[in-house]
Order: structure tokens, then sequence, then C-alpha cells
């Protein structure tokens, strides 16, 4: 059946995807940054999408629809350009810069599917799922202008630098623990989370 709603459930078990995914590579990221401001960034909109997730998962129910995923081979791309990023860029000033444009593309990404299924939910008459979608739009529309602030006012600049950073450690004790604990969290509940997902690595070290 080739319907309005068989496109937005589409839609919404393929952002499922991307939320799941993110929750996997987000705390590498913020292991990976030397900017405290953008690792704060980074962890806050972590414990917002761990959040999505259980949206989108509210929103599948009241639908009365089985949660599940369909693979998102953008985002997919999106982690393994942050993966890419994090290894040539590691200990320079750069870095910074350099995940703040690979997040900005996923949120980018993010901020249209939302969009379009937010509006795809309101054609269906679908309020409630409408209002989750709309809130999800909002917080993520936020992270993107955080980023875009920090962009422009720090890590754009400290980028001219061609400097290995050797000296400054890759976190502060509290992004850290942060991290650490972020990654036992996920590495614990890894059996109902797909702990094999293509387009993610784990993280050896922190630190």
């Amino acid at each position: 059946m080739k319907t309005l709603k068989k496109l937005f459930l589409d839609g919404l078990a393929e952002i499922y995807d991307t939320e799941s995914r993110l929750v996997w590579s987000m705390p590498q990221m913020a292991a990976a940054a030397t900017c405290q401001h953008l690792q704060t960034t980074i962890l806050s909109h972590l414990q917002e999408t761990k959040a999505h997730v259980a949206k989108i998962e509210l929103i599948f129910q009241s639908l009365g629809e089985r949660t599940r995923r369909k693979t998102s081979e953008a985002t997919i791309a999106f982690v393994n350009e942050s993966q890419d990023i994090m290894t040539r860029f590691r200990g320079f000033p750069v870095v910074n810069a350099a995940l703040i444009a690979a997040v900005q593309k996923i949120e980018h990404y993010e901020i249209a599917s939302y969009g379009c299924l937010r509006d795809w939910a309101a054609v269906l008459h679908n309020t409630e799922a409408a209002d989750i979608l709309q809130e999800i739009l909002d917080e993520d529309k936020a992270t993107n202008q955080a980023l875009t602030e920090l962009a422009r006012t720090r890590s754009n600049q400290q980028a001219l630098s061609e400097h290995a950073t050797n000296d400054i450690k890759p976190l502060g004790a509290d992004a850290a623990s942060e991290v650490v604990a972020a990654i036992e969290q996920l590495e614990t509940e890894a059996p109902t989370h797909e702990p094999s997902l293509p387009g993610v690595c784990h993280m050896a070290a922190v630190g």
C-alpha cells in the first residue's frame, strides 16, 4: 500500500534508525573534541537524542504500530565521515571545527526529516505525533544554532593553527567522566540496541 501513512511510517522508522546510531556515535565525538564547550554541547544533545528515541517509540505505540528501524544510508555516511574526521584531525585544533561541521550535517538532515514528518502527521490528523515531532525539531534547531555560534566565536579561528595540541588534554575531568559513563551505559544496554551497527566503531579509550 503506497499511501501518505506508509510514507510517514517509513520516514519514522528511518529517523528512529538515525537517532539510534547517534546515541552510539556522539560519545566518541565528544571524546575527540578538544574544546570543552563543544564537548558540553555534544553531551547535552546526547541526552536529548536518547529522549528522541523514546519519543519516536511513543509515536509508534500511539499509532498501534510495532516500533521498527529502516536503515538510514545517509546517517551511515555521516557517521563514517565523523569517524574519518576523528582519525585524521585528532590532536589538532582543527578537529573541533571539523566535528562541528560533521554534526551540523547530521542536524540539517534531521531538521529536514522531522519537518516533513511533522507536516505529514498534521495532514494525517495525528496531533499528538505532530506535537512530539515539533518538540524534537525545536531541539535539533537549537543545537544547530548553538554549534553555529560556537564555530563562529571559537572553533573556526582556533582551526587556523597548524600546531598539534599535545599539551592539552582531550577531555576535562567532568566531560571525561560523562563520556565514560555514557559508553559504559551503552555497552550495558547493547543487547537491546543492536551492538553491531554499520557506520559505528567502538572507541578503545578515552583521554
